[in-house]
C-alpha cells in the first residue's frame, strides 16, 4: 500500500485560496472504481499530498464502501491525523450521481448500486461533510485544477475507455445540467441502424475499446488487443481513421456550444494512441469549425493517471471550501 507525493499537486496547494476552512485539518479524496480503491489526503495546513490505494476484496456496495473507509482510516494513522480533524470528503463513482443527494442513479455494468447513499455512508461513518461525483466529471475537475487543462475556467473532458464518457468544467466549477447527467457524451446517437429493429450506434458503440475492435473485426482484422489497431496494419489504420473522424466532428460540435479554452482527452484508447491519434483529432476538429467562429481551442491529452479520480474527488472537495 504505497504513498506517493508528487510535487506539483503540492505546488498547486501552496498557490490556491481554498477559503477560511482551507489553512486547517485535511481534505480526503476517495475513488470506488473498478481498478481498486485509491485515496488521496492533503494537509491543508502543510500544503502536502499523499495518496494509497489497494485491491478491491468486496463483492457488494457495503463491503466495499467498508474497505474504503478502513483505507481512509489506516491512511489517518500513517501520517498521524485524528479523524475529526478532517473537514470534507470528496468520492468519485464510475456510475451517474445525483449529486445534490450523493446517491447513484444508474449503474448499467454493476446493477447493485443504484441507489446507494455514498455520501450517508461516509458522512455517518466520519461525521465529515462527503461530497459524490461521477468519474469523467472528477477527472475533468483533476485535469482543470492539477493537470494538462491546469488554470482553465472552461474546459471539456473526454474518457474513452471501456465506455465513453465525459466531463464539462464552466466558470471553474463543474457543470451538470439540469437532471446531473451533462457530459454524457458516450450516449449520444452516432447514426442509425440500416437493419431493421437494429439498434442505434451510439459514440460509446463506435469509439470505446470494444467499439474500436468490433469495428476491426467487422472489416477483417481479429484481435482483443487495442495494440494491434494502432500499429501499421492497414485494417487497424482505417479503424482509427473513422474513429478520428467521428471524434473530431463531435467535439467541433461541443465546441460551437460550449466555446471551451481546452478540451482533454483521457482514457486506455488515448493511452495507447499516443500524442499522434490527440494530435490527428485536433487537426480533423479544426478542420469542422467555422472559420467565422474565430477560436482556436487546444486538444490535449490527460496529464494524470491512476490516482486521477481520487485526485479530482479532493478537488471538488477542496472547491466547496470556498462556498
Amino acid at each position: 500500500m504505497p504513498l506517493t507525493t508528487p510535487s506539483f499537486i503540492e505546488e498547486q496547494l501552496a498557490r490556491n485560496n481554498w477559503g477560511l476552512l482551507g489553512s486547517q485539518g485535511y481534505v480526503v479524496g476517495v475513488d470506488l472504481g473498478g481498478y481498486g480503491l485509491r485515496v488521496a489526503l492533503v494537509n491543508l495546513q502543510s500544503h502536502t499530498y499523499t495518496s494509497t490505494h489497494a485491491d478491491v476484496q468486496g463483492t457488494t456496495p457495503r463491503a466495499i464502501l467498508d474497505e474504503a473507509l478502513g483505507l481512509i482510516n489506516t491512511m489517518l494513522a500513517e501520517v498521524g491525523a485524528e479523524p475529526r480533524r478532517l473537514v470534507r470528503i470528496g468520492v468519485g463513482v464510475s456510475a451517474p450521481v445525483d449529486p445534490q443527494r450523493g446517491v447513484v442513479m444508474l449503474s448499467p455494468r454493476t446493477r447493485e448500486w443504484e441507489n446507494v447513499a455514498i455520501k450517508d455512508y461516509f458522512e455517518q461513518a466520519l461525521d465529515t461533510v462527503t461530497l459524490v461525483d461521477n468519474d469523467a466529471n472528477l477527472i475533468a475537475l483533476s485535469e482543470s485544477t492539477f493537470g494538462s487543462g491546469q488554470g482553465s475556467q472552461h474546459l471539456v473532458y473526454v474518457h474513452l475507455s471501456s465506455g465513453v464518457g465525459g466531463g464539462i468544467v464552466l466558470d471553474g466549477r463543474l457543470h451538470h445540467g439540469a437532471t446531473a447527467i451533462a457530459g454524457e457524451i458516450g450516449h449520444t446517437i452516432i447514426e442509425h441502424s440500416n437493419q431493421e429493429g437494429g439498434n442505434p450506434a451510439t459514440l460509446e458503440a463506435c469509439v470505446s475499446i470494444n467499439g474500436l475492435i468490433r469495428r476491426a473485426d467487422e472489416l477483417g482484422l481479429s484481435t482483443t488487443n487495442l495494440n494491434d489497431i494502432f500499429s501499421d496494419d492497414p485494417i487497424g489504420q482505417q479503424v482509427i481513421q473513422e474513429a478520428v473522424h467521428i471524434l473530431a466532428l463531435r467535439l467541433a460540435h461541443i465546441v460551437a456550444l460550449l466555446d471551451p479554452q481546452i478540451i482533454v482527452l483521457g482514457g486506455i484508447v488515448v493511452r495507447i494512441g499516443g500524442d499522434n491519434f490527440v494530435t490527428a483529432i485536433a487537426n480533423h476538429m479544426n478542420t469542422y469549425i467555422d472559420p467565422a467562429l474565430t477560436c482556436s481551442v487546444k486538444v490535449v491529452p490527460a496529464m494524470l493517471s491512476t490516482d486521477s479520480i481520487a485526485i479530482g474527488a479532493l478537488a471538488l472537495a477542496l472547491e466547496s471550501l470556498r462556498d
